[in-house]
């Protein structure tokens, strides 16, 4: 199937707008995320690692380390200030105790519901303003654009 040159035009003109709506909403949101995460005494690797094990059951320091791009010794950091905050705790696998799994308490939780309902009240309100019938066309987009970044 070739694409017409001015489906190609189409494409790179709803691209550039998505990026565009992408980077405004992104300084919109980090805004309002870092006042709210200073609230909560945290940083922003600490938000998103707190991000990531609100969706897993635990996480190991390796996998710790992976997911947030940084030494093992970095990872380390990270958790133990959230866990002197009451964010997360340590615990030990029953097979192997040198094998340490990270796992998110409920005060954890909480901090990041709280925070993704913020974004989601934002991203509501922009969404109510739409125009008729361009509402449906995000979900496909929004769908690809997660795979899309679960999958780097």
């Amino acid at each position: 199937m070739q694409i017409t040159e001015d489906k190609t035009i189409e494409v790179d003109q709803n691209a550039d707008r998505l990026a565009d709506f992408i980077m405004f909403a992104q300084r919109s949101f980090l805004l309002d995320l870092s006042k709210e995460l200073n609230k909560g005494n945290i940083s922003y690797a600490q938000f998103f690692l707190l991000g990531y094990l609100a969706n897993e059951d635990y996480l190991t320091m390796t996998d710790i380390s992976k997911k947030m791009g940084h030494s093992t010794a970095a990872a380390t950091g990270l958790v133990d200030r959230l866990e002197k905050l009451g964010y997360v705790q340590r615990l030990h696998a029953a097979d192997d105790r040198r094998k340490v799994m990270v796992q998110i308490t409920r005060k954890g939780i909480e901090m990041v519901g709280h925070l993704r309902n913020l974004i989601a009240d934002s991203i509501s309100v922009v969404m109510a303003a739409q125009e008729n019938g361009e509402d449906e066309s995000v979900q496909p987009v929004y769908s690809q654009l997660r795979e899309f970044i679960a999958s780097r």
